[in-house]
């Protein structure tokens, strides 16, 4: 039977130098060889990622949409932005804090949560749920150097799209500061004055489209499928409305070394 012209001997050796090669240089890359692709990616986060609201006995509808948020620790802690969690309103028994699970086939589980903690300064809020545990999602040891190929998850337009959860991708184009001056001072909110005197923090600067609803997301590595930052907002053109009908595509998000430690406070290993 004659040879196929590939598995001549001197081909073959060098095939195997430079098959060996890779994988020792995968090896030494201190990254997996392959971590999957988006999609998979994407199959594998979808039942960690939950909608935050309130749940309000008197309000119609019952449950109010507030952000996205998604499973770390034990699977039954849930990370968000603290923006969107709902204040404590003491004459308010009727309501309170609650999620949305996502249980396959655009099925939905409402969940009873409370809240752990917060961290004010970072803009994330850490919740305890009920039910049984959640697949968590890892958070990265290591900073997302600029460059790096991102996806965000998260429910833009909220329920107005009825709970679809939608994948954004893009890159890390740069670490600034989060304290940048208001140009007038109709322009300093409380969390930007607070912000202010707690000192200049820096975050990551992202080049994919969020709108409202993506808040407390998680912002993943595509290469190693790990969370690098949680979702904050975006810039948007004079108004809220703006944010539809002419978003800016910059997105920042809050490094997922701050949540760590947030859940490191409450969170017993």
């Amino acid at each position: 039977m004659p040879a196929f012209p590939d598995s001549r001997p001197g081909l073959l050796s060098r095939r195997h130098l430079l098959l060996g090669a890779a994988a020792l240089a995968a090896m030494g890359s201190g990254r997996p060889a392959s971590a999957g692709s988006l999609p998979e990616l994407i199959t594998r986060a979808k039942r960690s990622v939950v909608v935050v609201g309130s749940y309000g006995l008197m309000d119609n509808p019952r449950f109010g949409f507030r952000a996205a948020g998604f499973a770390v620790g034990d699977g039954l802690q849930v990370l968000t932005s603290a923006h969107v969690v709902p204040s404590d309103t003491p004459e308010r028994i009727d309501r309170s804090i609650a999620v949305q699970v996502w249980q396959g086939d655009d099925q939905w589980q409402l969940r009873s949560a409370r809240l752990l903690g917060r961290d004010l300064r970072n803009d994330l809020a850490l919740l305890q749920i009920d039910g049984p545990a959640l697949p968590a999602l890892s958070l990265a040891e290591q900073d997302a150097p600029e460059g790096t190929s991102i996806a965000l998850m998260g429910f833009p337009i909220g329920s107005a799209l009825g709970y679809t959860l939608t994948t954004h991708r893009g890159i890390v184009s740069a670490w600034t500061s989060i304290a940048s001056p208001a140009q007038s001072p109709s322009g300093l909110s409380a969390r930007a004055v607070r912000q202010l005197r707690d000192g200049a923090f820096k975050v990551m600067q992202l080049d994919a489209i969020a709108y409202p609803g993506n808040s407390g997301g998680p912002v993943f590595d595509i290469d190693s499928g790990t969370v690098v930052g949680v979702l904050q907002g975006g810039i948007v053109k004079s108004t809220k409305e703006a944010a539809l009908s002419a978003p800016t595509g910059i997105t920042y998000a809050v490094p997922a070394s701050a949540a760590a430690a947030l859940l490191a406070e409450y969170v017993k290993r």
